[in-house]
């Protein structure tokens, strides 16, 4: 009688011994103060604000808090250097200037990797694998561009549009702001930007950069505050165009103030992205997609697939398999390389988040969420999706920007395509299939400025991104992302 083997019980996750990434190779001061006209300079109103690390909920640094005044500094920097060197400056030098951005933060990758998961929350693989290296991808593509303007819109005498204003929010610091000013340069234009207060440590680290650089004064400048230094860049009357990503509710405040100005201005604002798995799609790399569209990034990206589609027939077994490959995830500390799941970037975010939890079993959904411990310190959620998710609920009408996906099944393409596109949003989708003239037919319908087919946020320099409806206007990426910032 032959030996019986007895199978090895196994619970989905395997025991790994912490692998956190050193942070002796990196430098914070204890206090940052504003970038304005090449210069690092304190704030007038000697006002500075704690940035936090989300997963300790320790100090990092204190940071300044510009007021109006400081705007007005930065805004007039900016418009001397776009009226004197930088307009002056052939198109080749200024993409000299671009590169050699670029360059350095490659050389600095390490450094902004782990700066941009201790200020973030991020697991350090996302922000070493995704966000700094696409970071350095749009300053090479766009520093490619600088004198080949007049081929990308051949007879229509491109120029550029003067003093960019800038917002950006914190879920992707450092990428977001390679995404403003890398194209603002690129077409000639000088910059005032401003990151999300919570998230401020690597665009101050891309001000050391611009520094290194040699950029002459005053083109790029960078200053730190909350909503009311974001309004001042918006109401000051010498910003010639305004760049926003962040909230809906936002992005329609500052369209009414720039209303009736002539300020040119670019939307990319909220999103509840339709994920949708067909019978006949590769099932196990369609549930990876998801789990990296949704909660590998903690449901902090606007275009996240916070919406699962997924079609009758194959649903019992896509559930459990979600379930499954759910259970297998690591949450904790983000400077760990084994981590998947990080921290909530803030204290009001997660609360915001734990808002929709209780909304979504009040409405009678069922909850499943990764069974793991939960560090006493810091902002963390557990990877949530609800089943039993109808189209009148809030969690699936609303944007959540967490880790929370909800789960709604279909029978037909008709069907799908209606559901999907039964939000106010338009900012992406993704869709899994084999079938080629299906994902033709689909993309073809779905109002959404970015769909992906057979995988999931995957991004690019070279290919345009933005939204419709109320996910907002004008394009970031690619050739589209240079006619923001020219006049014709």
């Amino acid at each position: 009688m032959k030996n019986k083997i007895k199978p090895l019980a196994f619970s989905g996750k395997w025991d790994l011994d912490p692998a956190p990434e050193s942070t002796d190779h990196i430098s914070i001061k204890d206090q940052y103060g504003l970038f304005i006209n090449g210069k690092f300079k304190n704030p007038s109103s000697g006002n500075y604000f704690p940035s936090i690390n989300p997963a300790t909920e320790e100090k990092l640094s204190m940071i300044a808090e510009a007021n109006d005044k400081d705007v007005n500094d930065a805004v007039s920097a900016a418009r001397k250097a776009y009226n004197g060197a930088w307009s002056k400056m052939t198109a080749k030098e200024r993409g000299k200037y671009i590169y050699r951005i670029a360059r350095l933060i490659q050389e600095k990758s390490r450094e902004l990797a782990v700066v941009e998961s201790l200020d973030g929350g991020k697991p350090i693989r996302e922000s070493r694998d995704v966000d700094v290296p696409i970071t350095a991808a749009h300053f090479f593509y766009y520093a490619g561009w600088t004198d080949k303007l007049k081929y990308a819109f051949p007879n229509r005498n491109p120029e550029s549009v003067g003093v960019a204003g800038q917002v950006i929010p914190w879920n992707f610091p450092l990428m977001m702001a390679a995404w403003k000013i890398a194209p603002a340069l690129a077409t000639g234009n000088t910059v005032v930007l401003k990151p999300a207060e919570t998230t401020s440590l690597t665009a101050i680290k891309l001000a050391e950069i611009i520094q290194e650089a040699d950029l002459p004064a005053g083109v790029v400048n960078i200053i730190t505050g909350a909503g009311a230094t974001g309004a001042g860049i918006v109401n000051h009357p010498d910003i010639d165009k305004i760049a926003f990503t962040g909230s809906t509710g936002v992005g329609k405040i500052i369209m009414k103030a720039i209303a009736g100005t002539n300020k040119k201005s670019t939307m990319e604002l909220g999103g509840k992205a339709a994920n949708i798995i067909f019978e006949d799609a590769p099932l196990d790399q369609a549930v990876e997609g998801v789990i990296n569209g949704i909660y590998f990034n903690q449901g902090h990206v606007c275009c996240a697939g916070s919406r699962l589609f997924v079609q009758e027939s194959v649903y019992e077994l896509v559930l459990r398999k979600l379930k499954d490959r759910i259970q297998s995830l690591i949450l904790g500390n983000p400077l760990d390389k084994n981590t998947d799941i990080g921290a909530i970037n803030s204290k009001e975010q997660l609360a915001t988040i734990n808002k929709y939890l209780k909304i979504g079993q009040k409405e009678g959904a069922e909850m499943f969420q990764l069974d793991c411990s939960i560090p006493k310190k810091g902002f963390w959620c557990a990877p949530t999706l609800f089943t039993n998710v109808s189209q009148s609920h809030v969690i699936a009408k609303e944007e959540i920007f967490g880790p929370v996906l909800a789960i709604q099944t279909f029978r037909t393409i008709d069907e799908v395509i209606t559901k999907a596109n039964n939000t106010p949003f338009g900012l992406s989708a993704g869709v899994w299939t084999d079938k080629g003239s299906k994902i033709f037919n689909l993309t073809s319908q779905m109002r959404a400025g970015v769909v992906w087919a057979n995988t999931y946020n995957k991004f690019d320099p070279t290919s345009p991104f933005g939204g419709y409806k109320e996910s907002g206007h004008g394009r970031e990426g690619g050739l589209h992302g240079l006619t923001p910032y020219l006049n014709f």
